[in-house]
C-alpha cells in the first residue's frame, strides 16, 4: 500500500538509521552490485511516501521531477535491511515501472498521479460522472460505472490480473504495468505476461516472484472451472481484513466450502494437523524473504518435483519436513498412495 508520509508518518514501519542499513548490507556484500558504502541511503524527511507494510517496506522519493524507489528495503519478517535495484535505481523512473499498480490515475506524461493506493476506479473504471449524478438516479449511475460482478468471468478477472501479473506494457516501452487498459477492457491488448525461461518463474512456469498470482491461476483448474478471485477473496473490506489474505471464510472452512472433505487416506491419512493451504497453496514465492507467498495454482507439489526441477515441494515448505531427504519423502508418498490405491480397488 502507498502511503503519504506528510499525512501520515506513522506510515514508516522503522526508522531509516543510517549505520543500521550499512550494517546489514554489508553482511550482503560479495552479492552487491555497489559497495555497500556507496549504497544510496534516504534520510526520513526525502521519503515521499512508503510503498508496503506487510512483508517489505520500500521508500519512494522524488529526483529531479521524478518518482524512484531509493535502493533500500526494509523486510519486515526479519526485521532486516536489503538492497534493491542498487545498481541502476535512478534510471528506473517508478511512475513507468511500477507507479499504476501503486497509484490511481497515473498520468505519465505530467509524472503525476492522482490517488495513492488502489482507489475505486482501478478497478471500476473513471469514475466522475458516476459521482456527479445525484444519488436518486440510481439506474443511471449504475450505467456509468464498471461494475465486475456484471462483466464475463474472463474480462472481470483480468482486473485483478492487470496487477497480480509480470510483465511488460504493450503501448509504452519500458513500462512495467498496463498503460492505457481500463477495467472491462482485454489485458492481453495491453500488456505481455512473462513465460517459459523467465527468472520469476520456475521450471515448470509456476511462480517463484511475487504479485504473480493470476499467472498462477490461469495455469489451475480453477481456473478452468470459472472459481476466479473473488470467490476466495473480498475485495471492499476496509481496514485490516477479519481474516488472513483477506478470504471470505478463514482457513479450510473456504476450502470446504467448495470441495468435499476427503476421506482419510493416502496423504490425509497423517495429515490431522495440518490445512488445505499448507499443501495444496504451498508457499513457494517470494516477496521479501524466500517463501513467505503461496503458490496459486492450487496443485500438490511432490517431493520428486523438488528431485526433478528443483522447485520446493509442498513437503518441505513445512517444519517437519524441511531437513528430510525428498527421495525419503517421495517413498512414504508412494506408500500411502499406493495403499490408497488398493483400498479402492478393494471396494
Amino acid at each position: 500500500m502507498l502511503q503519504d508520509v506528510n499525512k501520515n508518518a506513522d506510515a514508516f514501519v522503522t526508522d531509516i538509521i543510517e549505520s543500521e542499513v550499512r550494517a546489514d548490507l554489508a553482511k550482503k556484500e560479495a552479492k552487491l552490485k555497489v559497495p555497500s558504502k556507496d549504497i544510496y541511503v534516504p534520510k526520513m524527511e526525502e521519503v515521499l511516501y512508503t510503498i508496503g507494510s506487510q512483508w517489505k517496506q520500500r521508500y519512494l522519493i522524488k529526483k529531479d521531477g521524478e518518482y524512484y524507489i531509493a535502493p533500500t528495503q526494509f523486510n519486515i519478517d526479519s526485521g532486516t535491511w536489503t538492497n534493491y535495484h542498487e545498481h541502476d535505481w535512478n534510471k528506473r523512473p517508478w511512475l513507468k515501472k511500477c507507479g499504476g499498480c501503486h497509484a490511481t490515475g497515473v498520468d505519465l506524461k505530467t509524472n503525476s498521479f492522482v490517488e495513492p493506493g488502489v482507489g475505486c476506479e482501478a478497478c471500476h473504471g473513471p469514475g466522475s460522472h458516476h459521482a456527479a449524478l445525484p444519488t436518486d438516479e440510481t439506474f443511471e449511475k449504475r450505467a456509468t460505472i464498471v461494475n465486475p460482478a456484471k462483466l464475463t468471468g474472463g474480462v472481470a478477472t483480468q482486473i485483478c490480473g492487470a496487477c497480480h501479473n509480470r510483465g511488460k506494457s504493450t503501448m509504452a516501452k519500458g513500462s512495467g504495468w498496463p498503460v492505457g487498459y481500463t477495467p472491462g477492457k482485454a489485458l492481453e491488448k495491453f500488456y505481455k505476461s512473462i513465460g517459459a525461461g523467465s527468472k520469476k518463474l520456475y521450471s515448470n512456469e509456476y511462480s517463484k516472484g511475487h504479485h504473480q498470482q493470476y499467472l498462477d491461476w490461469k495455469r489451475s483448474k480453477h481456473a478452468d472451472s470459472g472459481i476466479d478471485c473473488v470467490t476466495c477473496h473480498t475485495v471492499h473490506e476496509l481496514g485490516n481484513p477479519i481474516f488472513a489474505s483477506k478470504t471470505r471464510v478463514q482457513g479450510d472452512a473456504l476450502c470446504t466450502s467448495c470441495h468435499q472433505k476427503v476421506a482419510k487416506v493416502g496423504a490425509h491419512s497423517v495429515h490431522t494437523f495440518g490445512n488445505c493451504a499448507n499443501c495444496h497453496m504451498p508457499r513457494i514465492a517470494k516477496s521479501a524473504e524466500s517463501g513467505d507467498i503461496r503458490s496459486h495454482v492450487f496443485d500438490v507439489l511432490l517431493p520428486k518435483d523438488q528431485i526433478e526441477i528443483g522447485i520446493p515441494s509442498s513437503c518441505s515448505t513445512c517444519h517437519q519436513h524441511k531437513d528430510a531427504d525428498p527421495a525419503e519423502l517421495q517413498k512414504e508418498w508412494d506408500r500411502l498412495t499406493s495403499r490408497e490405491a488398493k483400498a479402492a480397488a478393494a471396494n
